[in-house]
């Protein structure tokens, strides 16, 4: 099965002609015979995912079920924050609770809502190799320019290098959109070695990988290992989300980013300007605000935070309970005393 590459302008190409392009094959019938779905002239490129993404949540009503009206209307204002893009069921996303016929048109949702020059990315990650493929073309058939990919991690015991090896070339070698690698050792007990990862980047069409993990300096070794194979690697938190730009993260796929997105997407822009100082200064007031919605709280502490900033939280879905009324003025605490309420 051919493997196809978005490029930046929204042509698909397959990446097995490259080769052909570079010969000199330039007409579009010969292009053809390579594979290529449609033809174009410029140059091939890996999606850009320098930026901030916010993993969206996945709004419900009183009745546990999915509130679109909500999750579209966060997204009108959204709209107005540079994000580069949006995660569509990862983890913030409660995407275990849903059914697949959910979770792929929660996907088709945001791709309509959201302006085209915004990425969707869309989790699409399950526990076999087989239902993952089949997830990864319903997620692009959805509109997801890009899939990210957690792991398999039931039996975690079997997970190897050689085991996640063979699970992502699988899918990526049929995915129709770029795959991002997702490593959340919190949730699933486990990291993507970073043999398995450097192995990974040279595939055509794995395209980065997003870490969360917390730990800066496997970061960095992982963008030291893949240095040169076009491999972009997000930060999966704003808690280290300076430190991982400093070691050469290109952005942030950050819950606190459904909050705080024009804080995080101005710590981004004073990364590129190279204005440490007041970059670390904005660190230091996003840490316990990020540690409540995170590890401390969780998706009800996102969803209770979204609220006092004007976005719409709606209800988790069970077994995932609201804050307790103490819990609630702990979280509020965090953000009023980093001069956020």
């Amino acid at each position: 099965m051919f493997v196809f590459r978005r490029l930046l302008r929204g042509s698909f190409i397959n990446v097995n002609c490259a080769g052909a392009l570079q010969k000199g094959i330039d007409r579009p019938e010969e292009c053809f015979k390579f594979g290529v779905r449609r033809f174009t002239s410029v140059s091939i490129e890996k999606l850009d995912l320098r930026g901030i993404f916010p993993p969206l949540v996945t709004p419900f009503n009183k009745k546990e079920e999915v509130d679109y009206h909500r999750l579209e209307d966060n997204l009108h204002r959204y709209s107005s924050v540079p994000f580069r893009g949006f995660v569509v069921q990862g983890s913030n996303g409660e995407y275990t609770y849903l059914t697949s016929t959910e979770r792929i048109e929660v996907v088709r949702r945001v791709r309509k809502a959201v302006s085209k020059d915004k990425l969707v990315v869309a989790g699409s990650g399950c526990e076999s190799t087989h239902a993952t493929i089949k997830m990864t073309t319903n997620m692009a058939e959805a509109g997801a320019d890009a899939v990210m990919v957690v792991t398999p991690c039931y039996y975690r015991g079997q997970m190897n290098s050689a085991s996640l090896i063979h699970h992502y070339t699988k899918v990526a070698d049929t995915s129709p959109v770029p795959v991002i690698l997702y490593s959340v050792p919190a949730n699933t007990g486990l990291d993507i070695p970073i043999d398995a990862i450097v192995k990974l980047s040279a595939h055509p069409n794995i395209i980065g990988m997003k870490d969360s993990g917390g730990d800066v300096t496997r970061i960095g070794l992982i963008i030291h290992k893949t240095k040169g194979m076009d491999f972009q690697v997000l930060s999966g938190s704003a808690g280290f989300l300076l430190g991982g730009y400093i070691v050469g993260a290109v952005g942030g796929v950050c819950a606190l980013a459904n909050v705080l997105g024009e804080p995080l997407c101005n710590l981004q822009n004073l990364c590129s300007l190279g204005q440490w100082e007041k970059a670390r200064e904005l660190q230091y007031r996003l840490i316990e605000p990020n540690i409540a919605v995170t590890r401390k709280y969780g998706i009800p502490g996102l969803k209770q935070a979204m609220q006092w900033f004007g976005y719409n939280g709606g209800n988790c879905r069970s077994p995932l309970q609201p804050l307790t009324e103490e819990q609630t003025k702990e979280l509020r605490k965090d953000f009023v005393s980093n001069d956020w309420l």
